[in-house]
């Protein structure tokens, strides 16, 4: 499990360290990597109960993708979704989250 972790994590910083959050390819639609990298990525950290650093992550990818891909994009509702997963499974989260 951490293996895969590890794995997601890297693929998402890589990208992330080569071609930025709004680099010009993704904002002209040709290349939705980072947000499938880091929706891996966020899906992994939630499986693991690793809520938090689930939120964080998607509470910093998800306004990108929703500006970038558009609101109602299938990839940003799958985001939006991840986060609704990582609020209800966490013991700790509260109303204000």
């Amino acid at each position: 499990k951490e293996s895969a972790l590890s794995l997601r994590r890297d693929v998402y910083f890589g990208f992330l360290k080569l071609n930025g959050e709004e680099n010009e390819m993704t904002l002209i639609g040709i290349d939705d990597s980072l947000f499938i990298a880091a929706n891996n990525y966020a899906s992994r950290l939630v499986g693991l109960k690793r809520f938090e650093e689930a939120k964080t992550l998607l509470r910093r990818i998800t306004p990108v993708a929703r500006r970038v891909l558009r609101e109602s994009d299938e990839l940003t509702l799958k985001m939006r979704s991840m986060y609704a997963q990582a609020l209800c499974r966490d013991p700790a989260a509260t109303l204000d989250n």
